[in-house]
């Protein structure tokens, strides 16, 4: 069966979209899934299911958020090559001076228009840098992503795709807990 990670876009932030990981686990076994195991309380999921696109796993579970929760979460899914190929990919590894504890990955849904990437450019970012690569921007947050002008709802605007950011230690994580299933 292969491994599939799925990050949920605003889930325990705040007074909103409030849930328990082991709900969400409990949500996911009813979906068929295996091996489910949660990473923190922000929503990232890694689990064993039969093959299917990973757009139409991302349907099924924010269905199913809705179903057992009452509200919309926006959902993405990877599966584990994908996760991996993220993480090797980051560009800021092969640069000097760079502060893994700085860096984070925005997924997005799918592959923006080169209108929107250019648009994403022309953005007054400094400090922060990114670099987009495929379905990943790369950002280097020196001074934290808390104070980033490159938020999630900032990209999404700018690239009219769904967009949701991981630390690099969450992402890092998200890959060795897929790792442990092989």
């Amino acid at each position: 069966m292969p491994i599939y990670i799925s990050l949920l876009r605003g889930v325990n932030l705040g007074a909103h979209n409030r849930m328990k990981m082991e709900d969400l686990r409990k949500s996911c076994a009813a979906l068929g899934f295996e091996q489910i195991k949660t990473y923190v309380q922000s929503g990232n999921i890694v689990f064993k299911a039969s093959k299917q696109s990973t757009s139409g796993l991302s349907e099924k579970i924010k269905e199913k958020i809705l179903s057992d929760f009452k509200y919309t979460v926006p959902v993405i899914t990877k599966t584990a090559d994908e996760m991996e190929k993220a993480l090797h990919n980051n560009p800021f590894l092969k640069e000097k001076g760079i502060d893994a504890s700085k860096l984070h990955v925005s997924f997005l849904w799918q592959v923006p228009a080169l209108s929107a990437l250019k648009k994403l450019e022309a953005l007054p970012a400094k400090p922060d840098l990114f670099r987009h690569m495929g379905s990943e921007i790369y950002l280097y947050c020196p001074n934290g992503y808390g104070t980033s002008k490159l938020s999630n709802n900032i990209l999404e605007r700018v690239l009219s795709v769904g967009v949701t950011t991981r630390n690099w230690k969450t992402v890092n994580n998200l890959h060795a807990m897929a790792q442990a299933y092989s």
